[in-house]
């Protein structure tokens, strides 16, 4: 699996769609489900964003914790429960919904922000202040 790196900025036109960076689609190219999958961040104002792929490795280890337990079922109905899968069209474009754009206050612009075999979806002022702080 490819890594997801970098910084990128991209509008969002006024139809609601936003272009996913170059070298984002090059990493999800070799999925048999083509999008990525969107879960509002539970600690800060951003969006992760997974393949169907890691999705399914994070499924995995739902599957390792005890049948019926508290922490089973906590971790599943925060990770699916809130999971949006969003489809790449054909130019590579995704629509994010109004409850994403919310979470992450973003309104005009979009910050994709590379986390190795995950990405982040900002404000990019938001991403700007959380990068000057990690770094």
């Amino acid at each position: 699996m490819a890594l997801f790196l970098g910084r990128h900025i991209h509008r969002i036109d006024r139809k609601g769609r936003v272009s996913v960076p170059a070298s984002f689609r090059a990493a999800l190219a070799g999925q048999l489900e083509q999008g990525i999958v969107a879960i509002p961040s539970f600690k800060l104002p951003a969006v992760d964003c997974y393949s169907m792929q890691k999705l399914e490795e994070l499924s995995q280890q739902v599957d390792q914790l005890p049948t019926f337990s508290e922490e089973r079922d906590d971790f599943a109905a925060a990770l699916f429960g809130s999971a949006i899968q969003l489809p790449l069209d054909g130019e590579g474009r995704i629509v994010l919904p109004d409850t994403i754009l919310a979470h992450a206050k973003i309104t005009e612009a979009v910050a994709f922000v590379g986390g190795g075999k995950s990405f982040s979806i900002w404000e990019p002022s938001a991403a700007d202040e959380f990068l000057s702080k990690a770094g």
